[in-house]
């Protein structure tokens, strides 16, 4: 039960850090474009309206997707209780590997949002800009 206990405790950590930053990044991206934290993408980091807008779309998704994941991550261990340690670490690692992806998988939505939302130059387009095309 310990090793369960150890498993469970590991595959919360992704969710639980996609919804604390991504309730910080929604919130209060932060201050200064840098390299070291935040979301950090070529387009993102062209200005400072680009900074922002990446940060507040990316921290909504992390804050679904960080529950979404918390709860199905909770369920697929509960299924584990009581079974071998093989059992626990595949599905641990099925569990890790699964939030690892998605995780990384919000790069895409948050990316598409930019582009959509700014030119390549960080430049934001004109409300009615899609209607021209």
């Amino acid at each position: 039960m310990a090793y369960w206990i150890l498993m469970l405790s590991f595959c919360l950590l992704i969710p639980i850090a996609m919804i604390a930053f991504g309730s910080r990044f929604a919130k209060k991206p932060p201050k200064k474009i840098n390299m070291v934290y935040g979301y950090r993408t070529g387009m993102s980091m062209k200005n400072r309206d680009t900074w922002e807008f990446a940060h507040r779309h990316c921290g909504r998704l992390w804050r679904i997707i960080g529950l979404i994941l918390l709860l199905l991550s909770i369920a697929a261990l509960l299924a584990t209780i009581g079974r071998e340690q093989d059992v626990i670490n595949i599905c641990g690692s099925v569990v890790y590997a699964t939030q690892l992806l998605c995780m990384i998988g919000s790069i895409f939505p948050t990316e598409i949002a930019l582009r959509k939302n700014f030119n390549k130059d960080g430049n934001r387009y004109a409300p009615n800009h899609l209607e021209n095309k």
